[in-house]
């Protein structure tokens, strides 16, 4: 794991832009440093060493061909490295153990197709001298991060949003995306390709971008629609039997390191899967890391516990308190580079923190709830998608709103949607206490933005839980939590690998029938049938709860005066686009007693945290 930036421009290039890009992601890279220039200075490229795999200076970046024509910055893991060693490069004589060096050399033997054949999670750049072109590439999900800025002549690329922000006088100062903006509000982040700046945008995830004279155009070489087929599996035997095999071989290939490594265990099914297969392929006892919380309604720190007692685990425990908080949140908008709500950064940053002490890699267990039909939501979806619900979702609406109580008054918003609205993005906002289609109307004045599923792709019609949860998928699960992972992970300098996300297994996911991921009422069947054959079905009997924070009591308590100075008359007439007297009246509300307003407030903290950091970049900041 490490950062990667690179400069190509049609004129001669600053060295010190490069640098001070490079430097701006030291922390994705506190071992080594390195800068490749092209002879008349067109293309440079910039790298920051978290070493993982061959710990010696061989394995430093940028790193040339034997030829020195072809050159690669690299950010992630390619799992498969010593296959395709054996598979594509015999004769060839490399000079490291890492795969960097093998991924470098199969491009030059295979060409940029090559990327089909890649197991992992990366995101790197390829300079071939020989056509002045440079090739760059994102993994199948987007588990690694890549922004990028193009004008007419020069075209910039980093691993985080800070490192071509950190040139933004020099290339003109940025313009605040309203659109990025509309979607943050309704979703707690900003869906790729849009940044929360109109001039840099995010790299599509499944794709690779050939890059010549400063101009980029792009490849599609995967997508989830594709993988769907039009029969689903629904043999139950034969399906455990499949994902089993294939949670051992991703776990097998993550556990690929010479460095140590643990996992980020909840006691949750997605993470608890995780750490007894690791535990199960490793000779010694793995390290195992959990958050817990004062709060008792949100400290599962227990049940990771029982799970690490089960497996025979290294356990590591932090309980976190609102003293956490407080120190960390200004600190969110500066790890994240753009306004980013998902409060579950703040444990995740601190889990991130401790393990860091400990090892240099964890494993994680996102994937699962996507792929699985994990969350709640996706009962919601099938229920406002029953045609009845039209006929009564206004009479429903109005009843709920009409209690006094904080939590009736949230699922009215869930009935609170036009025939016409984009269902999914609604159930997602409406479920996260966010800014539906609706009320974003009485906040903010935008354009609205549709977000898309290429349903005419797919060769099956799905049901509206798989349709919600494609959604998550293509959406939330990339932009919302692989990059809270990642930023929170690399901001302690600590890889987070991801198994459930091995791109075999969501294609497997994909084309397991819905009477497999729910039985009975039960989520996530058959993910639970594979974890059950190593741990006891009792130590999961609870409900799912998630990875939360007590947010709301907290800005009610401890973070209140935070509230107050932030969410204010003056900070607020900042953001002209905003409705000012609205959001003091929801802070007026959420105050006297309306509880389920507090993620609403959340965004616009945060919201309004991020421009006083960052308005420096912008041109009428």
């Amino acid at each position: 794991m490490c950062g990667i930036t690179g400069f190509l421009s049609q004129n001669e290039i600053p060295a010190k832009l490069l640098e001070r890009m490079t430097s701006k992601i030291s922390h994705r890279g506190p071992d080594a440093q390195g800068f490749f220039f092209d002879e008349d200075k067109k293309i440079g490229l910039g790298h920051r060493r978290l070493s993982i795999l061959d710990l010696s200076v061989s394995g430093n970046q940028p790193m040339s061909s034997p030829c020195g024509n072809y050159t690669i910055v690299f950010n992630g893991e390619v799992y498969n490295y010593p296959e395709l060693k054996n598979q594509f490069l015999n004769g060839v004589a490399l000079q490291s153990s890492s795969d960097t060096e093998v991924v470098l050399q199969c491009f030059i033997k295979e060409g940029p197709s090559f990327v089909q054949h890649l197991n992992g999670m990366f995101a790197f750049a390829i300079y071939d001298s020989l056509k002045a072109t440079t090739y760059i590439y994102l993994d199948r999900i987007g588990i690694k991060p890549i922004y990028y800025f193009q004008d007419n002549n020069k075209f910039l690329f980093a691993s985080e949003l800070k490192s071509i922000a950190a040139i933004s006088q020099e290339l003109g100062k940025f313009e605040l995306d309203l659109k990025a903006t509309q979607q943050y509000l309704r979703l707690g982040y900003i869906p790729a390709p849009l940044t929360i700046y109109k001039e840099v945008k995010k790299f599509p995830n499944g794709h690779y971008a050939e890059v010549k004279n400063g101009k980029a155009s792009f490849v599609k070489y995967w997508d989830l629609e594709s993988q769907i087929t039009p029969v689903t599996l629904k043999d139950e035997k034969q399906a455990i039997h499949q994902l089993q095999d294939l949670l051992i071989s991703s776990v097998d290939y993550r556990l690929r390191s010479d460095v140590p490594y643990g996992v980020f265990l909840s006691g949750g099914i997605d993470s608890s899967t995780v750490a007894a297969i690791a535990q199960s392929r490793s000779p010694q006892r793995i390290n195992t890391f959990s958050i817990g919380f004062k709060e008792s309604k949100f400290n599962e720190s227990t049940y990771a516990k029982a799970v690490s007692k089960a497996l025979n685990t290294e356990h590591h425990e932090y309980t976190l308190s609102y003293h956490d908080a407080i120190a960390l949140v200004p600190e969110i908008t500066k790890i994240y580079d753009e306004p980013y709500a998902d409060a579950s950064a703040i444990p995740t940053f601190l889990v991130s923190k401790i393990a860091r002490q400990e090892v240099k890699m964890v494993l994680t267990g996102d994937g699962g709830d996507e792929q699985f039909l994990g969350y709640g939501m996706y009962n919601w979806a099938e229920r406002l998608n029953k045609p009845l619900l039209n006929y009564l979702k206004k009479p429903i609406k109005t009843a709920l709103q009409s209690t006094n109580k904080s939590r009736f008054k949230r699922v009215a918003e869930l009935f609170d949607f036009d025939t016409s609205a984009d269902l999914m993005a609604h159930i997602f906002s409406a479920e996260q206490y966010f800014f539906t289609e609706k009320g974003l109307n009485d906040v903010y004045q935008y354009e609205k933005v549709k977000m898309e599923l290429q349903l005419d792709k797919i060769n099956r019609k799905l049901s509206a839980k798989e349709k919600q949860a494609l959604f998550d998928l293509k959406y939330y699960l990339k932009d919302d939590l692989l990059t809270k992972v990642d930023r929170a992970s690399m901001a302690n300098s600590l890889e987070a690998r991801v198994p459930l996300l091995d791109h075999r297994i969501v294609s497997f996911s994909l084309n397991l029938d819905e009477s497999l991921k729910i039985r009975n009422g039960a989520n996530k069947y058959l993910l639970k049938q594979v974890l059950y054959n190593y741990l006891p079905p009792g130590i999961f009997d609870r409900p799912k709860w998630g990875f939360g924070i007590p947010l709301s009591t907290w800005m009610k308590n401890e973070l209140k005066q935070m509230l107050e100075n932030t969410v204010s008359h003056e900070k607020l007439d900042e953001l002209v686009f905003l409705n000012t007297p609205y959001i003091l009246n929801l802070k007026k509300k959420y105050l006297e007693g309306e509880s389920h307003l507090y993620n609403k407030l959340w965004l616009i903290l945060v919201l309004v945290q991020w421009y006083e950091q960052h308005k420096n970049h912008l041109k009428n900041g």
